[in-house]
């Protein structure tokens, strides 16, 4: 890992949707919508992070995380100091995951990040390399302690992939700093269909700058920063 810092991680978050800005069917199945550009794309923005932060509906729905596979990736990432793998990090507050899940055997470190009270339940079992404990409110975490103790253990850049809950809380506390966004070639349909930030919605929209629009086959890869409003806050 490279050299310690107090400075809060640098937050991406790398979604894809479909043509009706959804991320799902309204059973919240696991979306398969995205092209094998997409899953390269991906790949690559993880390979630029130390930690891709998840919540852990994403997890129940796909049993798996994304780690990178691709050679020369890995090579850069060894080659300029980091780990090959990024820490992937599962955000719950009930810390209710299944232990069977694939997830634990994939050759990746893991994370959790939850309550004091239900972080009890996975100490001792070596499911996860780390657990993060940080208190809650009625619109979820309290971010400033987690990314405080994610930049202390020297985690300067974080992807965030989902969900819309997830995305929902780091947007309303002004927590994300910039937004890759793909648009897929599907439509669901559903106002039950989810969403990439879901919720009961933003009380302020949050504004976006346009860094680039790059249509690609069938898809259009957006890359977004977010323009902060200097209330971050939670």
């Amino acid at each position: 890992m490279k050299t310690h810092s107090l400075e809060r991680p640098h937050i991406t978050a790398v979604l894809a949707m479909s043509a009706d800005g959804k991320i799902a069917d309204a059973k919240r199945s696991p979306a398969r919508f995205g092209s094998v550009a997409d899953k390269t794309h991906l790949e690559q923005q993880i390979a630029r992070v130390d930690g891709v932060l998840f919540g852990a509906g994403t997890l129940r729905a796909y049993g798996t995380t994304l780690s990178i596979s691709n050679p020369q990736l890995l090579d850069g990432r060894i080659n300029t100091g980091y780990d090959a793998q990024p820490v992937q990090i599962v955000v719950s507050q009930t810390a209710e995951i299944n232990p069977n899940l694939r997830f634990f055997q994939q050759p990746v470190p893991r994370w959790l990040i939850t309550t004091e009270e239900n972080a009890t339940q996975w100490q001792g079992t070596r499911k996860f390399n780390q657990i993060l404990t940080a208190p809650t409110h009625a619109g979820g975490f309290y971010w400033n302690s987690i990314f405080l103790q994610l930049s202390q253990l020297d985690l300067k850049q974080l992807a965030i992939l989902g969900g819309g809950e997830l995305m929902a809380s780091l947007l309303a506390g002004d927590w994300i700093d910039e937004i890759w966004l793909t648009v897929c070639p599907a439509i669901f349909g559903g106002a039950r269909s989810p969403t990439p930030v879901d919720g009961l919605g933003l009380s302020i929209p949050k504004s976006l700058e346009l860094l680039s629009a790059r249509p690609l086959r069938q898809e259009v890869f957006l890359h977004y920063r977010v323009l902060h409003d200097g209330s971050r806050n939670g």
